[in-house]
């Protein structure tokens, strides 16, 4: 008989049905059957918090497909695990289509893109009580050339899945293995966190991680290979603009499944803008939450690979930085309502 993680996947698998050979219809009532009636949905910037299936497809997914007709879904990560008593499914990949019309304002680019997704599914009795998602909307802005903030220190790409190809675990769950993953990765974040009592090399980051890691930032940060990548173009501008970073503990939930391990919070991370600011924001020495869903997969007692989202757009937001107001100034000659003169 299957357990319980094994059985949550199949529920999921219905959702990704419906999202790969996608008929509206379908996916709408798939939504209904899988999801409680006051399933809370907590979502990238700009649509935060909705509560029920309805909703969350109307506000979400029915302008999507509208922008994107052939909207296609294209996992490379399914993953299942338990913290404590909760349940949870993780799922990493893209959406991919052609780009016809616009949508949150960007303009169509008439050309197959591709959106990253992470999306987290807390399952009670066989229905989804809970979701959490951040989609690389920043990503799909560049692809749109209507990016209007500073460019990504790593490399901005279609981020692949994992080098093993082994990212869909349809088979059972092993708690040794997986609770060993779960250590490496918990003794990695414990060894970061030591960066204030004595910098980069307190970390111990080769004890941690693989020498070919790739950690796959969200665009606005980007892609960074190698330690040396890693700490180059991500861990001294993000540690330096934010030394006092730490963890908001009461909404982090971390489960694993054989190699893989992931995170989520909402928030899960609290910091103070500061030094010489980030990401091309000066130092208001404001503090701000950070959402972020993270996927590892450990190699050999190492991490090997890291996918990382980050709701940027959030980031901004808190700033009072309307990331959306300054697209619509950089596109306003391809907007399809444009303001008087």
């Amino acid at each position: 008989m299957a357990n319980v993680h094994s059985q949550n996947k199949e529920i999921i698998q219905r959702l990704r049905d419906a999202l790969y050979n996608l008929d509206p219809q379908t996916l709408s009532t798939e939504l209904v059957s899988l999801c409680a009636p006051d399933c809370i949905i907590r979502w990238t910037t700009p649509f935060e918090t909705m509560t029920g299936p309805k909703e969350f497809y109307r506000r979400v997914f029915k302008p999507l497909i509208k922008a994107i007709p052939d909207l296609e879904r294209r996992d490379f990560i399914v993953m299942a695990g338990p913290d404590g008593d909760e349940n949870w499914i993780g799922c990493g990949g893209n959406y991919v289509g052609v780009f016809e019309r616009p949508w949150l304002d960007i303009p169509p680019t008439f050309h197959p893109v591709a959106m990253r997704f992470h999306e987290y599914y807390r399952i009670e009795e066989g229905k989804i009580v809970e979701m959490q998602g951040i989609w690389d909307i920043v990503h799909l802005m560049m692809q749109a050339k209507a990016w209007p903030m500073t460019p990504s220190l790593g490399c901005d790409w279609v981020v692949p899945g994992p080098s093993t190809q082994d990212g869909l675990l349809h088979g059972e769950r092993d708690e040794a293995h997986s609770a060993a993953s779960m250590k490496l990765v918990l003794d990695m974040l414990d060894g970061l966190s030591k960066h204030a009592e004595g910098g980069p090399e307190a970390m111990n980051l080769p004890a941690y991680w693989s020498p070919k890691m790739t950690w796959y930032g969200p665009s606005g940060i980007g892609t960074n290979r190698r330690i040396s990548g890693f700490r180059n173009w991500h861990q001294i501008p993000f540690l330096k603009a934010m030394p006092n970073r730490g963890t908001i503990n009461d909404t982090v939930h971390f489960f694993a499944d054989n190699d893989y391990v992931a995170v989520t919070g909402w928030p899960n991370m609290h910091m103070t803008i500061s030094d010489d600011g980030w990401l091309g924001i000066p130092p208001v020495n404001k503090e701000i939450t950070m959402r972020s869903l993270d996927f590892w997969r450990c190699e050999q007692g190492l991490i090997r690979e890291n996918w990382v989202l980050v709701d940027i757009l959030h980031v901004y937001d808190q700033l009072g930085v309307d990331v959306f107001s300054r697209m619509r100034e950089l596109t306003v000659a391809r907007q399809e309502k444009r303001p008087e003169i």
